[in-house]
């Protein structure tokens, strides 16, 4: 099931996110790699024997002004209950039963989501008793936990990884079919774009639903060109308190990036690329989709000498330190490159499918390591000696080396600059893998 979604839900500061960055320790070590996007993330991606799945801290997008506390934690708990799989109801043993508490209760008795009710801080014996008054809320799931020390939370991620089925592998005819997403901020132009790609052409083959309720899987057949369009535009827009909520658009987001192969994300000239944007960026990247940046409305933006060029180079400073990645600048309302950008998703998905000969990747990689050397630890040289590309979906390359632990990220960074100026992988994030030979 591609993008299962645990949601963190409850009132402000009972401890959700350090519940979710408690969740995501596992990934620590991978995330670094697409390091220092936004402090506050609100989501990311959590493993757990091995099974991953998105988690989505809710905390992050409550509006801060009093008033309007309750009304907006009540609208993020009903858009939870129907766009995740899982939603963790999070109490603090150290206030009780508060009446928030019992409101949010009450939304959540009526979800057909499996609820875990997880109260936080029980760290003694003391508090361990306290807690038992939350079973009178009537979940029939109940975990007592510290996320501070992280006590509890390995036996609530076993019954989360549990309800994740195991990934089925096989997969129909759109399988090898290139599916491109279209992401972005609201009003950026997602749907605008969709309808200038499809409105007119009527050689649309059909209008799949997409496999999760909520984004719309359109099959292109123009231009000898044959892809499937993953929207999640405005499909089935709900009552309208929802659609101001950026928290709605980052689970479709999510969604829709864990069923494409690559993203096609949109800016808005005028605003630039924001945190959210690139908080999806990395999200993309740890996912090892492609991406393509389109920086639509270019035509209100008033033109000195150079702009795109000062103006893509802002743009890749703000994504390092993966920058590799196509920009095009174009306007949806005028059609102005909107087909050049749907080519630039084709390329990259070429890209990402991409596989070197291992004779070539040696001759080309092994040259590069004689030009500069590994440093050397403790008195021995690093010998790497042979590299193959790993059969995975993600272009992702072993180096088997005498030494595989002792390769720190700036040569992991050389050499990953070295083979994307060989081959192209533009659009495409590389893994690199070091093993003992």
């Amino acid at each position: 099931m591609p993008g299962f979604t645990v949601a963190i839900v409850g009132r402000p500061n009972v401890g959700k996110s350090t519940l979710f960055n408690r969740l995501l320790e596992q990934r620590k070590a991978i995330v670094d790699d697409v390091s220092g996007v936004t402090r506050d993330r609100q989501y990311g991606i959590a493993d757990w024997n091995g099974k991953t799945f998105n988690v989505i801290d809710t905390g992050g997008f409550v509006a801060r002004s009093e008033d309007v506390f309750e009304r907006e934690i009540r609208k993020q708990v009903k858009i939870a209950m129907e766009e995740a799989n899982v939603l963790l109801f999070m109490c603090d043993v150290t206030t009780g039963i508060t009446d928030l508490d019992a409101d949010v209760a009450d939304l959540l008795r009526r979800s057909s989501k499996p609820v875990y009710l997880v109260v936080n801080k029980v760290d003694n014996h003391e508090r361990q008793m306290e807690a038992a008054e939350f079973y009178g809320l009537g979940f029939e799931h109940v975990h007592f936990l510290s996320s501070m020390s992280g006590s509890g939370t390995g036996e609530l991620l076993d019954e989360i990884a549990a309800l994740i089925p195991e990934e089925d592998q096989a997969g129909g005819d759109e399988d090898n079919i290139p599916k491109i997403a279209i992401i972005g901020q609201p009003n950026v132009g997602k749907s605008s774009l969709l309808n200038a790609l499809i409105g007119e052409e009527r050689n649309i083959v059909s209008e799949v639903a997409g496999t999760t309720r909520d984004t719309i899987h359109t099959r292109y057949r123009l231009f000898q060109k044959d892809f499937v369009l993953i929207d999640t535009a405005g499909i089935r827009r709900k009552a309208k308190v929802h659609e101001d909520l950026e928290f709605y658009s980052v689970i479709r987001a999510i969604k829709a990036l864990d069923e494409a192969d690559v993203c096609l994300l949109l800016l808005d000239a005028e605003k630039g690329i924001t945190a959210q944007d690139l908080s999806i960026f990395a999200l993309a990247a740890r996912k090892g989709k492609g991406i393509v940046i389109f920086v639509n409305k270019w035509d209100l933006v008033d033109k000195e000498t150079n702009t795109a060029r000062d103006y893509e180079k802002e743009l890749r400073n703000r994504i390092a330190p993966f920058t590799d990645v196509p920009i095009v600048f174009g306007a949806v309302i005028e059609k102005q490159r909107i087909f050049k950008a749907v080519e630039t998703a084709l390329e990259v998905y070429e890209n990402r499918q991409r596989k070197v000969q291992t004779s070539k990747l040696n001759e080309v990689m092994l040259k590069a390591v004689e030009t500069f050397r590994p440093p050397v630890v403790r008195g021995t040289a690093i010998k790497i000696k042979y590299v193959t590309q790993l059969p995975t979906h993600i272009p992702s390359f072993a180096f088997f080396a005498n030494l595989p632990d002792d390769i720190k990220t700036p040569y992991r960074n050389y050499l990953e600059n070295k083979l994307r100026e060989n081959f192209n992988f533009q659009g495409v994030p590389i893994r690199i893998f070091f093993r003992k030979k």
